[in-house]
């Protein structure tokens, strides 16, 4: 990691540390980003930390505490450290742990205040709701948990052309809205133990699906049709996002990609267990992160020496 912040300039003693614990959450609790992370150039990578290592912390963390905290202490704890995180970001500094990496790296790229508002906002929502009625519903939680972080990444990525970036940004935002669903497909049974259940309930009644029967956990032909309908719709954002990665400078696309195919990739693992998500974790073997990455991480290093 020196290598890392001495070749993206952090030479500040307090803000390395800061970075260091970015970047301790990320590879803890996201490996899949954070082998993505690997395949950019070293200058980036400390950047891309901070921005998960703050997400993790807010998202990951928050949900520990569920064991130790009743709801009401938990909501006033987010909303502290929230509104802490967020005046920091106006005021652009901070000494909390994770809102130093955090916040210098705001300043350093320029990303808009607002993405970490509706994140952070997102956030508080997994405190009071437990379902969405409909994917409409879901889209206001999905922006904030997920597409923004596609958004907050193309600020530090960079783009080869200027008038591309609208575009860019119009791509980032669908391919984080994939990673979050394939994430919800994978995680259902999780998240009804948690008492939650983010697959939109219109959709699932389609087939035939209440909570009642949801909460089950039988795997049947419904079920299965029902998860293949989320399937679809990721596939069909990783697709559409997909035609925008190589916008992103050329020392940084493969990395995306990468992750696109390994994250989005977690459905076809889930469609190889036969759906059975209540007994099974779809997983992305180590043959395929490896074929994805070596690739990535050859390109990557080519586009450096040009």
């Amino acid at each position: 990691m020196s290598a890392e912040l001495d070749a993206a300039g952090i030479t500040d003693a307090s803000l390395r540390e800061s970075y260091l614990e970015c970047r301790r959450l990320n590879a803890e609790h996201g490996k899949t980003y954070f082998l993505a992370t690997r395949l950019l150039p070293l200058a980036k990578r400390p950047y891309v930390h901070a921005l998960y290592g703050f997400a993790r912390y807010a998202d990951e963390i928050v949900d520990d505490l569920a064991s130790m905290l009743t709801p009401d202490e938990k909501r006033t704890w987010l909303t502290s450290w929230s509104a802490g995180i967020l005046d920091d970001i106006r005021e652009g500094r901070s000494n909390d742990a994770i809102g130093m990496a955090l916040i210098d790296t705001i300043n350093r790229w320029q990303i808009p205040h607002h993405y970490f508002e509706a994140f952070l906002h997102s956030m508080a929502m997994d405190l009071t709701i437990t379902e969405y009625a409909s994917y409409e519903a879901l889209s206001e939680y999905v922006y904030g948990s997920a597409a923004v972080i596609g958004l907050e990444m193309v600020h530090i990525l960079g783009i080869t052309k200027p008038h591309l970036f609208e575009e860019t940004l119009v791509g980032a935002k669908k391919l984080g809205i994939a990673f979050q669903l394939a994430n919800f497909i994978r995680d259902v049974g999780e998240d009804l133990e948690r008492g939650r259940i983010y697959l939109p309930l219109d959709e699932l009644q389609q087939f035939g699906i209440d909570k009642e029967r949801l909460q089950s956990r039988r795997v049947d032909r419904e079920f299965k049709d029902a998860l293949a309908f989320q399937i679809d719709r990721v596939r069909v954002l990783q697709r559409e996002a997909e035609a925008t990665i190589t916008n992103l400078t050329p020392q940084s696309h493969g990395c995306i990609k990468a992750a696109s195919e390994l994250y989005c990739g977690i459905v076809d693992e889930v469609e190889k267990i036969d759906y059975q998500v209540f007994t099974k974790r779809a997983k992305t073997s180590t043959y395929r992160r490896l074929k994805v990455a070596l690739p990535a991480w050859w390109q990557m290093r080519r586009a450096s020496r040009l």
